[in-house]
């Protein structure tokens, strides 16, 4: 019942937000002013909060922020302006989520799904999982790989306020080769051909033809599987499957239509292949070694490391054989075991050469809403809550090319949410997320 009153609320509010590429610009749909009470204010992550401060708030964008608790009669506004007390609660902007899988959930035989339901059940779902994600304060996310047009519809409606859910930016299919990662394959040829992977190629030429067709599909950002896949239902590795060539081809038609480009990577020459082609970003970079970090830092990319799924799933053959996974194919499950603690070690390792990094759930193989546990894997690999914290707001806006999100700063849109903890004390406090504001309304509240 209370899950329903949240998205009645939503329902019934309109929203204009943008959606291209590198912007997320957007407003509340009204001029109203919204004065918002913090407790311990953190703007700018990775600069000092201040105790005690006041965020004013119109048409969905930061108007101004003052120190103390200011008063509508003290910043000369009428009596209209609405004030929202989190005097007693940790304030700081929205978390960004570059890794997501909306229209995915988090089970062995999820796939399935796909030979069995229409496309809207996967529009639906994605809504559900949308919802969940917001509510953990979650603003902004990339959805980095879903089949149809059920997660552009998504992004559209929350756009438009037809449903609740963080600012969604879509790739679309991903580019693959034929029978790669993300090529649909597994099951019988009759099967396989009615369910074609909008996004496979082969050569240099086909794939530029592949990332102008997901542009024009209306593709936010370019994912690419550069190596072979964990999930994969083959028994195929997780090395390399696209040429050197085709990511060079890949990455340019990408940035030349004005696209972000990130790359699915386990295995290091696939890695450093994507690398090379001039990639944005490498999602999981699972086997990189300290070669691979120094090319990360030559080539000023961004690794976005995906490090909670490994918790979940577990990252020791005993957990992973009790987990979620242990009936997953042989073919999946051996490439599983294999991981082990790789995930937490790589990250760890990049953090202490200096390489940057932007945080990514890979949500859908771990449960949407857990998002936020992504935070504590960070710190428990050797970052501080601060450069955590960081990594899921003012960085990963950068490594997404986001615009207006994550900071608190005059013109920026108003993302916000607030914990009663505080998570530089203890980064777990994200975990207790209860006010979530986007392009400056209100989703959810203590109150409510």
């Amino acid at each position: 019942m209370q899950r329903l009153k949240h998205v009645a609320l939503a329902l019934c509010l309109v929203v204009t937000t943008g959606v291209g590429t590198t912007s997320a610009a957007g407003n509340g749909g009204t001029d109203a002013v919204t004065i918002v009470h913090a407790g311990t204010l953190l703007a700018v992550p990775g600069e000092a909060p201040v105790e005690v401060a006041t965020v004013v708030i119109r048409a969905g964008r930061i108007e101004a922020i003052h120190e103390g608790h200011a008063t509508a009669d003290t910043l000369g506004l009428d009596g209209t302006a609405r004030v929202i007390d989190l005097s007693d609660r940790f304030v700081m902007p929205g978390f960004i989520d570059l890794h997501v899988h909306l229209t995915a959930q988090a089970t062995a035989g999820a796939r399935d799904l796909y030979v069995r339901k229409p496309d809207e059940y996967f529009a639906l779902l994605a809504a559900h999982n949308a919802e969940k994600t917001l509510r953990s304060g979650f603003t902004t996310v990339r959805d980095l790989g879903s089949r149809g047009y059920a997660a552009f519809a998504l992004r559209d409606a929350i756009a438009d306020g037809l449903v609740p859910g963080p600012r969604l930016l879509v790739a679309g299919s991903a580019i693959t080769p034929s029978g790669g990662h993300a090529d649909f394959h597994g099951y019988r040829e009759e099967v396989r051909d009615a369910l074609p992977a909008t996004g496979t190629c082969n050569g240099p030429d086909d794939c530029r033809r592949a990332v102008r067709e997901m542009v024009r599909r209306g593709a936010d950002v370019i994912k690419v599987t550069a190596t072979g896949g964990v999930l994969s239902d083959t028994a195929a590795g997780t090395g390399m499957q696209f040429t050197q060539a085709e990511l060079d081809a890949i990455a340019e038609t990408a940035h030349a239509l004005g696209r972000k480009v990130t790359a699915h990577a386990h295995e290091r020459a696939g890695i450093e292949a994507a690398l090379r082609a001039g990639f944005d970003s490498i999602e999981h970079a699972m086997w990189a070694t300290e070669e691979t970090m120094r090319l990360f830092i030559e080539k000023d990319a961004w690794l976005i490391p995906t490090v909670y799924p490994i918790t979940y799933v577990g990252d020791t053959r005993e957990a992973m054989l009790e987990g979620p996974f242990a009936d997953a194919p042989p073919q999946v499950l051996e490439k599983l075991l294999e991981l082990g603690r790789q995930p937490k070690d790589m990250t760890e390792l990049a953090h202490r050469m200096g390489v940057r990094i932007a945080l990514g759930t890979d949500s859908g193989v771990s449960p949407h809403g857990d998002n936020p546990w992504e935070f504590v894997e960070y710190v428990n690999i050797g970052m501080t809550p601060m450069q955590a914290l960081k990594a899921g707001t003012v960085d990963a806006a950068r490594a997404g090319g986001i615009e207006a999100v994550g900071s608190l700063e005059v013109g920026h849109l108003a993302d916000i949410v607030a914990m009663p903890g505080n998570p530089l004390e203890d980064i777990e406090a994200v975990l207790g997320v209860d006010f979530v504001m986007r392009d400056g309304i209100v989703f959810y509240s203590p109150e409510n």
